[in-house]
């Protein structure tokens, strides 16, 4: 792994952009902080350009513009162009190799810039030193959170990964942490660098009551040149989950930075906080029983999920509809959720990664769960049977992987917000 290939065929291509660029990684909170920036940027008339990363139905929610997926024809004729730029001129030696992601994020980014775009706002899609998205020097960058998750390629400890995750941050240029214990790796990468390091309670951060919340700006490594400010009476996000205000902050951090460049009103903050769309991250189904869909597939973003269903409301019984791939933490996530699960209804996950229903079973029984387990070939035919047995006062959630929630929207007839069908 590394940048050189990949930066070789974006040089070829000529890819750069006029327009600010906000780069947003860390382990979890990423797309709906993505989310946040595309909706009060957008609600202030700019035009965006989204990049995002796994899609959840069609491969074309992975590139948005103006806050439609791009259509199938553009995304054909860059694949074409980074394929010929790929080649090179034939010479031998010329041709490079790309990974899927590689290959995915040229031809985004070449889209994105043929736009004429007034922000272009990219997600990392694993780690950060050498994920393709890095070739991109951000005008602002955000890590979310550190947490544990793709050990195999990051580490093993949160300073590791937070050490890779960093360098996405860049000299003398904002860059935004809104994980409330940050690892050292981070601080000191950002020292060494001589970025602009915003952190959460320090620099900036939110409060709020059972109405509105409040968002405060007051940058010590930006004094100078950004007076302290105070934003009351905001609406909370769109998106639930009690950790959307981190997200939004962080968010809202980096709109105050980029101010000169990107001025956004007050208005526009509060259309874009209440209308943003972000399927699949606790997102609620209208209808009885409640239904929740929800990506966790890591412990920090199951233990997230947890403090989330506590919050909305009673319910009679909770059904999981729970599938994971096999190189996760999967008994990490079960033990931040058994807690809060009467009925498991597992399901076996297809490809190579995919884990069994009976694997899902044997994992459970070691963290002590071995009653009202039950199992299916596939996440929807396991949703059917959760929906069967759900009374109306219970709930049903869908958890441990894209794949899971996939197959479940998929057999709902869900689209993402930006599709052409939504």
């Amino acid at each position: 792994m590394g940048l050189d290939r990949v930066g070789t065929v974006k040089q070829r291509l000529g890819i750069a952009f006029t327009c600010p660029v906000i780069v947003v990684g860390g382990t979890n909170g990423k797309g709906s902080t993505c989310a946040m920036l595309e909706a009060m940027l957008r609600s202030a008339a700019y035009r965006t350009g989204l990049y995002t990363s796994p899609h959840l139905i069609r491969f074309n929610e992975r590139a948005r513009i103006d806050g439609r997926d791009v259509e199938d024809a553009p995304l054909a004729a860059a694949f074409a162009r980074v394929e010929a730029a790929r080649l090179g001129d034939g010479a031998p030696g010329a041709a490079v190799e790309l990974t899927y992601f590689e290959f995915s994020t040229l031809a985004v980014l070449l889209l994105f810039m043929q736009a004429g775009l007034d922000c272009v706002i990219l997600e990392v899609g694993l780690g950060g030193r050498l994920d393709a998205v890095n070739l991109i020097d951000a005008d602002c960058a955000i890590l979310t959170s550190v947490d544990l998750d793709h050990q195999s390629y990051l580490g093993d400890t949160r300073e590791q990964i937070g050490w890779e995750k960093a360098h996405i941050f860049r000299p003398n240029t904002p860059a935004i942490c809104s994980d409330p214990q940050p690892p050292a790796s981070v601080l000191k990468l950002a020292g060494e660098i001589g970025a602009q390091l915003l952190l959460l309670g320090r620099d900036f951060g939110y409060a709020g009551d059972q109405q509105q919340w409040k968002f405060w700006f007051m940058p010590e490594p930006l004094k100078g040149r950004r007076d302290p400010i105070t934003r009351n009476g905001l609406s909370y996000p769109a998106l639930r989950g009690a950790n959307q205000l981190l997200n939004a902050s962080a968010a809202l951090a980096a709109l105050e930075c980029l101010r000169p460049r990107l001025p956004v009103a007050m208005q526009a903050i509060r259309q874009g906080l209440l209308g943003v769309e972000w399927p699949g991250r606790f997102q609620l189904l209208p209808g009885r029983p409640v239904v929740v869909l929800d990506v966790a597939h890591n412990p920090h973003a199951a233990a997230v999920l947890a403090d989330n269903l506590s919050n909305i409301g009673f319910a009679a019984y909770t059904h999981a509809v729970f599938g994971m791939l096999a190189d996760k933490d999967i008994a990490g996530v079960v033990e931040r959720l058994k807690g809060r699960v009467d009925h498991w209804h597992l399901a076996s996950l297809p490809g190579p990664r995919g884990v069994s229903a009976d694997q899902l079973a044997g994992i459970l029984a070691s963290c002590g769960v071995e009653k009202g387990v039950l199992r299916y070939a596939s996440a929807a035919a396991a949703y059917q049977a959760a929906r069967a047995q759900a009374g109306e006062n219970d709930r049903i959630v869908v958890f441990g992987s894209f794949l899971t929630v996939t197959d479940v929207m998929q057999a709902l007839g869900r689209h993402s917000p930006g599709s052409p069908g939504s």
